[in-house]
């Protein structure tokens, strides 16, 4: 069992955070000519091929039970809708408004929380998501009048990956992670293949969406290599460091995102929509603070158990309390 190492997977988190953006980017290039089914089937190809080598090598566990292939099968298809909803969020909307307004997540999942798991949930963290959801209208709002109800893609996106992670949650303990990434990996190409092949031999693509070119092919193998190494590298934080450190510096990837759309895409979030970035991260940061206060509440006090006095002696009498041996 890997002991705590909160530097290293705070290091590991930050690492996914900067290579996220890039995976986001070229999904919203490839989006532009490409369908969405092949963008997201490439992602699981490149998943289970990068991903099975390592399981058998590693000699994980890959033959789930009934339940767990159930659910890992509805894992998948929530998996396959989030990416779809994104990359067609990402056809019509800035990149980072695009993420920000996903980042309303942490809200839906203490409101699920609450609601379907009952749990406990005090009236700070609740007015905490008032006001970050608040937030999210703001972001919500410039690119509502630009493009209309494609700018609400992102709350899809947000709402399908709060059950996702709630099934995680319930599956993750009954198979390996990475062994659950392979499967789900060959459900999703045996589910995407079918409709890629109804869709170029009988629908036929347009005169906007045709066969990846070579550029593109490219394009799409570094999304796929970037997408399962940042998804790598967040599992691998998570082995060092508990979520409630590492939650608050997925935040880093929201200003990471800007920049890289101000430097591919020339686009940056309009003023109101800067401050509602600001709004929703603020009472995202705040929420998952409180959450680590309730976990860390102390128990009641254990009474002092009473001990025969006894003179110091001489050779530590001059001993300060923080001199502990080996500091």
């Amino acid at each position: 069992m890997s002991q705590d190492r909160p530097l290293l997977g705070i290091a590991l988190m930050l690492s996914f955070s900067a290579l996220a953006p890039f995976a986001d980017a070229i999904a919203k290039i490839l989006g532009q000519t490409l369908p969405i089914s092949l963008i997201v089937l490439i992602r699981f190809v490149a998943q289970m091929v990068i991903l099975a080598p390592l399981v058998l090598s590693m000699q994980r566990v890959i033959t789930p039970g009934r339940r767990v292939l159930w659910l890992a099968f509805l894992r998948t298809l929530l998996h396959i809708l989030g990416i779809g909803l994104m990359v067609s969020a990402l056809r019509v909307l800035p990149l980072a408004d695009a993420i920000a307004i996903a980042f309303v997540l942490p809200f839906l999942m203490l409101l699920l929380g609450k609601f379907i798991l009952k749990e406990e949930v005090g009236p700070r963290r609740l007015a905490a998501c008032a006001v970050g959801f608040a937030g999210t209208l703001l972001i919500v709002q410039p690119s509502f009048q630009q493009v209309g109800w494609q700018a609400l893609l992102p709350l899809a996106v947000a709402v399908n990956f709060a059950f996702f992670i709630l099934i995680t949650r319930s599956v993750s303990k009954d198979i390996d992670p990475m062994a659950l990434q392979v499967v789900s990996g060959a459900m999703a190409v045996a589910l995407l293949l079918p409709v890629l092949a109804v869709y170029y031999l009988w629908i036929g693509p347009g005169d906007d969406l045709a066969w990846p070119n070579l550029t593109e092919w490219v394009l799409l193998a570094t999304m796929g290599l970037i997408g399962t190494l940042a998804h790598l590298l967040m599992t691998w934080s998570l082995r060092y460091a508990p979520s409630t450190t590492l939650a608050p510096i997925q935040y880093v990837e929201l200003p990471i995102t800007a920049f890289v759309g101000w430097l591919i895409f020339s686009d940056l979030p309009n003023g109101l929509a800067a401050i509602g970035i600001t709004i929703s991260v603020s009472a995202g940061i705040y929420i998952i603070l409180r959450e680590r206060a309730t976990l860390v509440q102390p128990g009641p006090p254990i009474p002092p158990v009473a001990t025969p006095t006894a003179a110091p002696s001489p050779a530590f009498a001059d001993r300060r309390p923080t001199d502990a041996p080996g500091r």
